[in-house]
């Protein structure tokens, strides 16, 4: 299997496109500890993982945005399973809001997360594959608002934005350690989240070229390219994942 005796760090993974990620790595023979704030997501997506796949997948439950947690959730990494050498970043939050009234506090929230989050955690994961000397790969959940503006989502495109800067910047810091940081920008998907507003998919199906909002399993599909060995000459990039939208950029509203 392509990630017989890989470890690999998912966050944000207890549901939608991270659980995928997750799942499949496992099916294809990666040790994986599975990451979400919500300790009961967290606890259900390693249960259902590891019964599917009869792999090794381990929860822990807790802010990926916190720093003591980033540190903790390394060392649970290398304490369990001995090493690591993929890191998925793939928490993030959405709140949206009027440029003209968004509010501080909502600023300071996405840019932890999105931004502080994943920065902290790639450097620690970093710093381990470093001292192990044997690579490693980093993937960041960027957005197709990264590249497109979207309506009431100033705060979230930019951090998103600012996340594929950081992967083209850490081919500079990381390359000489055999790390390569690349990213993955998702269009619109059908998750738990998006579900939850019955016309989504209808909406996006009529404004995807290709004719079909995404799935989790495209999604996961690329990232698991991505950090695999067959991608290993490729970092500093930005895959779009999006029927064709970014090209032609219809809007909902």
């Amino acid at each position: 299997m392509p990630f017989s005796n890989k470890v690999a760090i998912v966050t944000g993974a207890g549901q939608g496109i991270g659980f995928e990620i997750a799942k499949k790595l496992v099916s294809q023979g990666a040790s994986v500890l599975l990451n979400d704030i919500d300790t009961n997501l967290a606890s259900a997506a390693a249960g259902i993982i590891t019964e599917v796949t009869n792999g090794h997948c381990l929860a822990m439950a807790g802010d990926s945005s916190d720093i003591d947690f980033i540190e903790q959730l390394v060392n649970t990494a290398i304490t369990a399973f001995g090493q690591l050498d993929i890191v998925i970043a793939n928490a993030g939050i959405t709140l949206f809001g009027d440029f003209l009234t968004y509010p501080p506090e909502s600023f300071a929230k996405v840019m932890q997360v999105n931004l502080a989050g994943s920065f902290f955690l790639a450097q620690a994961a970093a710093k381990q594959m470093k001292q192990q000397s044997t690579g490693g790969s980093l993937l960041f959940t960027s957005s197709v608002t990264g590249h497109q503006a979207h309506k009431n989502l100033a705060a979230y495109s930019m951090s998103k934005a600012a996340l594929e800067m950081l992967a083209k910047n850490l081919v500079i810091e990381l390359s000489q350690y055999h790390i390569n940081v690349n990213t993955i920008a998702p269009g619109a998907t059908l998750t738990e989240r998006t579900l939850n507003d019955p016309d989504y998919a209808d909406i996006w199906s009529k404004l995807t070229p290709m004719g079909r909002a995404a799935t989790v399993t495209d999604i996961a599909d690329t990232a698991l390219f991505l950090v695999s060995d067959k991608a290993k000459h490729i970092t500093g990039q930005t895959v779009i994942v999006d029927g064709g939208w970014t090209s032609v950029s219809p809007s909902p509203f």
